[in-house]
């Protein structure tokens, strides 16, 4: 008698993982080039790295679903990769002032975004409640990455861009206003659990 088909079982250095990883290991390489902002050339190379590890950020899901390597490490990890990556960037703009002003509160509302999504998907998880991924989300995050993108070039940008910090800080805003919008959906769907438990 023929046995069922079983999943093949996938260890954690499949090349959508090891992606991901990549993505963790580039988060204290472009917080190391920021160290000096005024070297024009390190802010290039934080952007170089930063833009790879952006753009991994779209391939590792993409091979992860057409070669079904899809696992709990590369669910789990890959999240977490990519506030990293946008959290080191957004305190290392705030602290060399390219994120200054009023602009701050854009980083201050991405940032309080992520740790409340965070803690209510860990909440959830202990209630085996799953909240998948909007595209609304997933374009906010893209939108973070492109605005952060921009403004790790700064000012070294401006030879090649007019402008280049103001498009990057308008887009920060915009992202911001996704977040708050995407974080509201999320709290909306996952706080009526926490309702029920109180009842």
């Amino acid at each position: 008698m023929m046995q069922p088909t079983q999943r093949k079982r996938l260890g954690p250095f499949t090349i959508p993982n090891i992606l991901t990883y990549g993505r963790v290991v580039a988060v204290p390489v472009v917080v190391a080039c920021m160290f000096w902002p005024e070297e024009f050339w390190m802010r290039w190379v934080a952007f170089a790295v930063f833009a790879a590890a952006a753009i991994t950020d779209f391939f590792d899901g993409y091979l992860a679903r057409i070669w079904e390597q899809q696992s709990s490490l590369g669910r789990m990890l890959d999240p977490i990769a990519d506030k990293l990556l946008v959290a080191a960037s957004l305190m290392m703009l705030v602290a060399d002032h390219t994120i200054h002003g009023w602009s701050i509160w854009a980083a201050i509302v991405i940032l309080s975004r992520e740790i409340l999504v965070s803690g209510l998907r860990e909440f959830l998880a202990e209630l085996r409640v799953s909240v998948p991924v909007s595209t609304i989300a997933k374009w906010k995050t893209t939108l973070q990455l492109i605005a952060v993108g921009f403004l790790i070039v700064g000012n070294a940008g401006e030879v090649i861009l007019s402008y280049n910090v103001a498009i990057g800080t308008t887009l920060l805003w915009v992202a911001a206003l996704l977040t708050l919008y995407t974080g509201y959906d999320y709290f909306k769907a996952g706080i009526r659990h926490v309702v029920d438990l109180d009842e």
